[in-house]
Formats: structure tokens, C-alpha cells, sequence
């Protein structure tokens, strides 16, 4: 069910430069989020998987977007979430609203590419997301291209797994989700992933 994984920068060439160092791979710009305050490049990671490299887009300074702020402190790229796709949100959406656990969306989002093209999707997110193990969810709309299909190539995701001090609470959390995932004992919430490039193998964490 992954969908991409999200590393965050306080600047987006600083992204850019960071994961072309470590892999030989220079991500494509994608395009801005209107609205939200953000902007990205892509690196494809395979077939409809993809790193989204995320920062701060200097021409909305005063988007309501809590991620933003949180971005522009990073001292360096770091993993700051990761998105699971879903064929049907209103469905999950029910299913999650059955089950007393509260979440918000789904929730309308788009951006123009490069190209011109318009990407369409929509998103829902856990109120209680783990302190970000837990993934948000997102459905591309009929039609939308995948941003995999275009992204530079060159790099595969080798491992993606996540660390808890309470591993037990978390898998049963994931298997609820529908979602198959490693996850191991550690001192503190923490995502980890492993990008391996025609240059070298990248490891990333939050």
C-alpha cells in the first residue's frame, strides 16, 4: 500500500542536492501546493511508489499549513511522513467512522506539473497518526496521471520499516489499517528507509 515517502527540507534545492549526493539521482521539481504552503520534487522508486522531497514554498509565507512551519526548522533532510494508497477513501473513511476512530478528509488536493498537467487526489488523515508511524492515506483521481510514471528514475526503496517503544500497539494498529509493515522496538518513534542509486545507498529517518 505505500504510496511515497516524504522527506523534509527547510529548501527545496538543499532536498534536491541532498538525495543526488547520495544516490546519483537529481529529483524532477514537481510542482507547488496551493494553498498549503509547500512544494516538492520527485524521484521515482519504482512502479507507483515514489520519494517526495518537501519544502516550503517561499511565495506563500502565510498558508495554513502546520507541516510548513516544522519544515523550515529542519537542520537537515529528514523523513517527515509517508502516504499509503487506497482504490476507494470514502469506503475506508466509513469503515474507520464504524469503528469510533476519528480521522480527517477526505480532503480535495491538487497540483500543477511541470508539464502543465493537473494531478487530482484526495487525502484522509488519522487523528491519532503515532506521532507519524501511522501513515496518511491518499486516492489519485480517475484520469491523474501517477507522479511514479514520470518521476526521474534510478533509485529503488530497499526497506521502509518503523521503530516504537510499543511494538505490539503498533502492529495491531497496522493490521486494522489492512497494512503489512516491519516494525521493530526502539527508544523512540522513528521511520526509517533505505534508497539504494546508481551511486550509493541512501539511508533516511525521521
Amino acid at each position: 500500500m505505500l504510496d511515497h515517502i516524504l522527506l523534509g527540507s527547510n529548501e527545496l534545492r538543499r532536498g534536491i542536492d541532498f538525495v543526488e549526493q547520495h544516490t546519483g539521482v537529481r529529483a524532477a521539481f514537481g510542482g507547488v501546493h496551493p494553498g498549503r504552503g509547500t512544494q516538492n520534487a520527485l524521484v521515482s522508486l519504482g512502479e507507483r511508489r515514489y520519494l517526495e522531497i518537501i519544502a516550503p514554498d517561499p511565495a506563500q509565507p502565510d498558508a495554513n499549513n502546520p507541516l510548513a512551519p516544522g519544515l523550515r526548522s529542519l537542520n537537515e533532510p529528514r523523513l517527515v511522513g509517508w502516504a499509503a494508497c487506497l482504490g476507494n477513501i470514502p469506503a475506508f473513511a466509513e469503515k474507520l467512522r464504524i469503528a469510533g476512530i476519528t480521522f480527517e478528509g477526505p480532503t480535495p488536493g491538487s497540483r500543477k506539473q511541470a508539464n502543465g498537467r493537473l494531478l487530482q487526489w484526495q487525502t484522509l488523515g488519522l487523528a491519532d497518526d503515532f506521532s507519524g508511524l501511522l501513515p496518511f492515506f491518499i486516492e489519485w483521481a480517475p484520469g491523474s496521471p501517477h507522479p511514479a510514471t514520470d518521476a526521474p528514475s534510478g533509485c529503488s526503496l530497499l526497506q521502509f520499516s518503523v521503530e516504537s517503544p510499543d511494538p505490539e500497539i503498533l502492529e495491531t494498529k497496522l493490521r486494522f489499517l489492512g497494512i503489512e509493515l516491519a516494525v521493530e522496538k526502539g527508544a523512540r518513534n522513528k521511520l526509517r528507509a533505505r534508497v539504494d542509486g546508481s551511486k550509493g545507498t541512501l539511508d533516511l529517518s525521521s
